[in-house]
């Protein structure tokens, strides 16, 4: 029976070995298998006693890697149905923003808040935890209203916010190891307009006197520095567009200057991918990301690590950052700062707590990062910080473990769906299961 099923299945890579899209990562496997069904998937998980899926492979670090089989799930990625009472969408796990929310759109919809790329997947960002910007904004994966996932017995698991509580709460960030998710149901409103405005040359000693007043100045702000000087470099607000809603800001914003034309974040490049600026206007998927929808880049010849750290510190954490300004200055491209607000989801690094995120886009320059990132998280050591799952960072796994209350029970969770660790693999090993 199994035989002709699997036969049109495998699509194995070429001979060319698998690397994530920044390059830093070769993969421990070429066996890559692309299901274009639920059944499908049910039938790898239950043939092959260790398996992991490989999504938009935009993590920069080994927490999707295997030795064994990769699922990629690009083949599912269509929208399921749209409930325009319940106002959500269900979607296949392998599609990713730049097709979903074209298609919101035309229906009339939106969702709350997006990454800064929109060519990463919604299972792999939700599963990490990956966010936008935003006060009141939760990450990306707080759209999630159930999750459908085939765990390690090929059968098929399907959990309601609205019915399964803290099992749904412990299972949405699952960082790749309750199972291969394979549907998605998210939250979504009424399509809105945005408009984008760029400030340049913040005197950062603002921050210390203003800093919510300067995040709560748009639905989604960000702040880009280099730590070369004592401004942040630029500051993106995006707005959104109301019939009662007046753009506040003029030429100067806390001493910044309006930018003159559109801008990248590192402000020597063209802005010709970015999104629109200069406060013109556009639909929310046409500003929430930096960069348009129809780039589509290739690879992205970086490093990034990023920290989360609580509101009520972020002032104190981003001055102690700037004290390694120096260091930091030869290796990196540029820094982000961004807000976050709390959910309740167990592995999230914003677990009841509203965050600040300091994200450093470095150079390919590993040698001289990994020699910083111990310096940097000892600056931020006081505050709890808590690194993005899916970037690099170098904390001690007893250390990471303190900061997760709920770290064994979703160990135990993790158990439950996959007993025999078919989904585990040696980031899971070391950060998961080995404290």
């Amino acid at each position: 029976m199994t035989a002709p099923l699997f036969s049109p299945l495998l699509k194995l890579m070429p001979t060319e070995k698998l690397k994530n899209w920044a390059g830093n990562i070769e993969y421990s496997t070429d066996r890559l298998y692309s299901p274009e069904t639920v059944e499908q998937v049910a039938e790898l998980v239950k043939k092959y006693a260790k398996v992991k899926v490989l999504g938009t492979r935009h993590c920069f670090n080994r927490i999707a890697d295997s030795k064994d089989n990769f699922i990629s799930l690009k083949q599912m990625n269509k929208v399921v149905a749209i409930d325009e009472t319940a106002h959500t969408v269900t979607i296949e796990a392998g599609i990713n923003y730049g097709l979903l929310c074209p298609y919101l759109e035309s229906k009339g919809y939106a969702l709350h808040n997006l990454a800064s790329l929109p060519h990463i997947s919604v299972a792999g960002a939700c599963t990490t935890a990956t966010h936008g910007s935003g006060l009141k904004n939760g990450n990306l994966s707080t759209a999630v209203r159930a999750i459908e996932f085939i765990k390690a017995d090929g059968n098929t698991v399907t959990l309601h916010r609205d019915k399964d509580g803290e099992k749904f709460n412990a299972a949405v960030v699952g960082l790749g190891g309750i199972g291969v998710i394979t549907k998605i149901t998210l939250a979504i409103e009424p399509t809105y307009k945005m408009r984008q405005d760029v400030y340049q040359f913040l005197p950062m000693a603002q921050l210390k006197d203003h800093f919510e007043q300067i995040e709560s100045a748009g639905y989604s702000v960000s702040l880009f520095t280099d730590w070369q000087t004592d401004k942040i470099n630029e500051v993106w607000i995006k707005s959104k567009i109301a019939a009662d809603s007046k753009f506040n800001f003029g030429p100067e914003f806390f001493g910044a200057k309006a930018a003159t034309k559109n801008m990248h974040p590192i402000a020597d490049l063209s802005a010709e991918n970015c999104t629109e600026q200069m406060g013109v206007p556009g639909t929310w998927y046409e500003r929430l990301p930096h960069f348009k929808m129809g780039f589509t880049p290739s690879s992205g010849v970086e490093l990034q690590s990023e920290y989360f750290v609580p509101r009520t510190h972020a002032v104190e954490a981003i001055f102690a950052i700037s004290k390694l300004g120096k260091q930091i200055g030869p290796h990196l491209f540029i820094t982000e700062i961004r807000t976050i607000d709390a959910d309740n989801y167990w592995m999230s690094p914003c677990y009841k707590q509203p965050s600040v995120t300091i994200h450093f886009t470095w150079k390919q320059e590993w040698d001289a990062v990994q020699k910083l990132l111990p310096l940097i998280e000892k600056e931020l050591a006081p505050f709890n910080a808590k690194p993005h799952w899916g970037k690099l960072f170098t904390m001690p796994p007893s250390h990471l473990a303190s900061l997760y209350q709920n770290l064994p029970a979703f160990r135990q969770m993790l158990k439950e769906y996959d007993p025999t660790g078919k989904f585990r693999n040696d980031f899971l090993d070391k950060y998961i299961y080995g404290v």
